[in-house]
């Protein structure tokens, strides 16, 4: 019996699609699971180094700001010797429920440029071959803007948010013993957020793409974006104005970026429309 040929992207029904669709979803599902075993096994390391690292005072993040400060005369507040809160896990299941949900953010994050890999093989068969040669660094770019955003947010982010939160009290007579889950939510949120926040210029290609955004409209709206911008870092931030700027500097950054490759986007689409339109009038 002849093996069934795989159809084309234009012969496929739209419940070929989500057939298609179903098994690179069920595929990513798996790399998740995968990398999250992986990650569950190596629990000591993800947990004492990782997780609990920027609890300690020597943190690379406090030793970089304490540098700073004394190198610009600065007092030695940002110096830190301890940081005054105690985890605990006050449920049955807390402390498995944050290795479990830890295990998945950790598989996903492993597993992120295999979930583009997959993203990208549903997409490309609808693609023009120019497209498509077009696209080859899109598994690379983005995989080291999720990472670059994770980093940001685990270096940045979560030392901000831990040593002010951590260490803030409204009366003395009030000692912070923080909750597993709550610590644990308060990272992996910091990470995920910048993670995905720093794939800003990828969301940009791809909606000029589509035609649903353009330079004109970034730039109009700009105005809404930095609102926009300093209200997400006012909320994966502490409330001090400091540490929103420096959480709003990079955003920004991205953003005009995402501008300049819109820009880029839409002349190369102009340049193919006015290329198609020539060959059509002057078919020889």
């Amino acid at each position: 019996m002849a093996k069934k040929q795989k159809k084309s992207a234009d012969e496929m029904s739209f419940l070929d699609h989500l057939e298609e669709l179903r098994w690179h979803l069920i595929r990513m599902a798996i790399a998740v699971v995968i990398a999250g075993i992986v990650a569950f096994i190596a629990k000591d390391f993800i947990f004492d180094v990782i997780l609990f690292g920027p609890k300690q005072p020597d943190f690379i993040t406090y030793r970089i700001l304490c540098n700073v400060a004394q190198s610009i005369g600065m007092d030695e507040s940002f110096c830190l010797t301890e940081i005054p809160f105690r985890i605990q896990s006050r449920t049955m299941s807390g402390q498995f429920s944050a290795h479990m949900w830890t295990s998945i953010t950790a598989g996903f994050i492993i597993a992120f440029p295999y979930i583009i890999y997959e993203f990208w093989k549903f997409i490309v068969p609808a693609l023009h071959e120019n497209e498509r040669n077009a696209s080859k660094g899109f598994i690379f770019i983005s995989s080291l803007l999720f990472f670059i955003g994770v980093l940001f947010g685990y270096y940045v982010i979560s030392p901000l948010s831990i040593n002010f939160l951590g260490s803030y009290q409204v009366s003395k007579e009030v000692f912070n013993d923080i909750d597993l889950s709550s610590y644990m939510g308060l990272v992996r949120s910091s990470a995920l957020a910048s993670g995905v926040v720093f794939e800003l210029p990828i969301i940009i290609f791809l909606l000029t793409k589509i035609g649903l955004v353009t330079p004109e409209i970034l730039r109009q709206y700009r105005k809404f974006a930095l609102v926009g911008i300093l209200i997400i870092s006012a909320i994966i931030t502490p409330p001090d104005i400091t540490s929103q700027i420096v959480v709003a500097i990079p955003v920004l950054i991205l953003y005009e970026i995402s501008i300049f490759i819109s820009k880029i986007v839409l002349r190369k689409q102009r340049k193919k429309e006015i290329e198609e339109k020539n060959i059509t009038k002057n078919p020889n």
